[in-house]
């Protein structure tokens, strides 16, 4: 796929005006910190909102949650971090909301004595709820926003450990360590997602993963029943949380019920091609023709599950494999298919 065809502005052969083909990107607004007020948690919680400056397609915008990684960088992991993602996706139609978990290496908190620290699983979930329940908030503090958010349209992204973050939030269950009860976050406002690299299965975990992470352990992804698109690297070995290799982070797609996708990105680490902000030391894999597949695939997959019938999703994979060397390959999985036991191939 050529980089013409994955540009802001030609992303397909023969673009057209149709409202499921990304248009010319409208100018973005983005505004940080919104400080959301949160009794109980360590500090009130801080978020970027990005959005389009005038409505693509109508006033109503959907809403998007995106949940930075864990990670080495000081300020990937909080606001301030996913740029090519939440640029693209907010001058394509989409109002993005970041927050900083408590995890993030901008907070003090990875090193606290809190129980669960330093991943902070269920705080994190617990973020993305408390922001549904604030939107009032979030529309007063932002200059334009007000009357704008369609809150029947939300969808949640999450990369790496916010793929973590964004499979619980779908359905995916796993047992509390503390206490071994069953721990459910499953938001069901919540419409669509898509996971970006995030953990598998927890048989195949490292030794030090299973140690320092017991929560990845018991981890159910039978009970993800909310649409949503996997991509994964096939060079994302990711050695220190799994003996399974790249596979692992396939596992979402083949142990969640349809409907799925899975996006395979070919030569792809776990930066995906530095999806969580330009120039960044941390990524292995730096491709911007990648990133700029995975901002459009996402894109397309998010408008078409949210508004059903839209062929945006179809659109974006015939670009991706329409190609003699194509970056990567779709695969798909219907709705109320049962997980599947084994993988293919």
């Amino acid at each position: 796929m050529s980089n013409r065809e994955f540009s802001d502005h030609v992303v397909m052969s023969k673009p057209t005006p149709a409202a499921d083909t990304p248009r010319a990107p409208t100018p973005v607004l983005s505004v940080s910190p919104v400080v959301l007020p949160a009794p109980g948690r360590a500090v009130d919680l801080q978020v970027r909102v990005s959005a389009p400056v005038t409505p693509m397609t109508g006033s109503a915008l959907p809403i998007l949650l995106l949940s930075h990684g864990h990670g080495p960088s000081n300020h990937l992991s909080s606001l301030n971090g996913y740029a090519p993602l939440a640029s693209y996706w907010a001058a394509h139609g989409f109002v993005v909301i970041q927050p900083t978990h408590l995890d993030s290496k901008t907070l003090p908190f990875r090193s606290s004595d809190h129980p669960d620290a330093p991943l902070f699983w269920r705080a994190r979930a617990e973020d993305m709820k408390r922001i549904l329940d604030q939107l009032d908030a979030i529309e007063d503090a932002v200059a334009g926003l007000a009357g704008r958010l369609d809150r029947s349209k939300v969808a949640v992204v999450g990369h790496s450990m916010g793929g973590h973050t964004a499979s619980v939030l779908l359905g995916a269950r796993h047992k509390d360590p503390h206490d071994g009860t069953e721990v459910s976050l499953a938001e069901p406002r919540i419409k669509a997602g898509v996971l970006l690299a995030a953990p598998g299965r927890g048989d195949t975990l490292s030794k030090l993963a299973a140690e320092k992470y017991p929560f990845f352990s018991t981890i159910d992804f039978s009970t993800m029943t909310t649409p949503a698109l996997v991509v994964a690297g096939d060079k994302d070995d990711s050695p220190h949380l799994t003996v399974a290799g790249a596979d692992w982070h396939a596992d979402p797609y083949f142990l969640s019920p349809g409907p799925k996708s899975l996006l395979t990105l070919f030569d792809a680490g776990h930066g995906l091609g530095g999806v969580s902000g330009y120039d960044v030391a941390e990524t292995t894999d730096e491709n911007p023709e990648r990133v700029a597949a995975v901002q459009l695939l996402t894109w397309a997959y998010l408008r078409t599950a949210l508004y059903p019938g839209d062929s945006a999703w179809q659109k974006a994979q015939d670009a991706l494999t329409g190609v003699a060397n194509p970056l990567g390959r779709v695969a798909t999985r219907e709705a109320k298919e049962a997980p599947l036991v084994t993988r293919a191939g």
